[in-house]
């Protein structure tokens, strides 16, 4: 690891382990070192630029959620020179909602979701990153409505022109991390695999999935089989049938003591012009940035787990409609 501390033995090590130091044991200002002081944060939700805006996150998170815990299933990751790698990590999320924050005041909720993140690292730090929580399976967990939540957000924060943005093209910043992944066979079996699905080609559920294929999909949702990943897959694509679909990312590895695996990042840019998962169309300007892992096995794709967060999809679409 040149250019790490000699306490990280590699890769995985590293990113499970700042995400232990910041979170469990609370060494926020941690955070002043682990993340460089130009970062680039990209969730559909936001873009944040610089680690302040990140410090005071992660401390409002840990007031409103204080027992939460990051459990790392997966680091699946590769060297993008001689001192820096790219990870895509994902992790099960725990958490009380104990004190008051960003989903209102405290429920006592036990919650359970996903986080798909990818980061770019060099000279001990995180330097470029794009995330994705769960925030649908959060909503959901609060008995509340996403649709609903979300209208609610934007006049918590001030109403649709002062509201914060989602991630678009119009609100991305450039950092420096401008690379596409390696070219290992199973980044691009996952990265063809979801392209032919996403260009209507879903017999490739069939021919691409083992049968018993386990899945997780937002919502905290899991299912098996080639009916529940059509039933995703299709509803999504289905919102945005015009959508300019993108593989923006494509990381495979394989390791010993486990199966063959990849992450991609991927977008839809484009109109909410059809029937699906986001009910009735629009006609909405959406982006949708989503980060999908997935493991094979001797009949195919063996587990997948995809993210994007709905809620930064309503708020665009209630945003663009003026239904906010």
């Amino acid at each position: 690891m040149p250019g790490f501390d000699d306490r990280w033995r590699d890769a995985p090590d590293y990113v499970l382990g700042i995400t232990r130091d910041i979170w469990e044991d609370r060494r926020i200002d941690s955070l002043l070192g682990y993340y460089g002081p130009d970062l680039v944060v990209r969730s559909p939700a936001s873009v944040v630029v610089g680690n302040a805006g990140i410090i005071a996150a992660t401390e409002a998170t840990l007031a409103e959620f204080p027992d939460r815990e990051l459990l790392g299933e997966d680091v699946i990751w590769c060297p993008t020179g001689d001192d820096s790698f790219l990870s895509s990590h994902r992790l099960i999320c725990t958490a009380t909602h104990s004190g008051p924050g960003m989903y209102g005041a405290p429920t006592g909720r036990r919650l359970r979701y996903r986080i798909l993140a990818d980061c770019w690292c060099r000279a001990n730090a995180v330097q470029d990153e794009w995330l994705v929580r769960d925030q649908g399976a959060i909503v959901r967990q609060m008995g509340q409505d996403l649709v609903e939540w979300t209208r609610d957000l934007i006049a918590r924060e001030g109403g649709p022109e002062a509201c914060v943005k989602p991630l678009t093209p119009a609100t991305d910043v450039a950092g420096p991390y401008d690379g596409r992944g390696n070219d290992s066979e199973y980044g691009q079996a996952l990265a063809d695999l979801l392209q032919r699905i996403m260009s209507g080609a879903f017999s490739a559920i069939a021919a691409g999935y083992d049968r018993a294929a386990e899945l997780a999909y937002p919502g905290h949702v899991t299912g098996a089989g080639h009916a529940d990943a059509d039933r995703f897959w299709l509803s999504l694509r289905s919102a945005f049938p015009s959508a300019l679909f993108a593989v923006d990312h494509v990381i495979g590895m394989t390791d010993p003591l486990s199966p063959p695996r990849a992450a991609v990042r991927w977008s839809l840019t484009g109109r909410h012009d059809g029937w699906g998962a986001f009910g009735a169309p629009t006609g909405a300007e959406v982006y949708v940035m989503g980060i999908t892992h997935a493991e094979f096995g001797p009949r195919g794709l063996r587990r997948e787990w995809t993210l994007i967060d709905e809620t930064a999809i309503w708020k665009q679409i209630l945003l663009a409609t003026g239904a906010a």
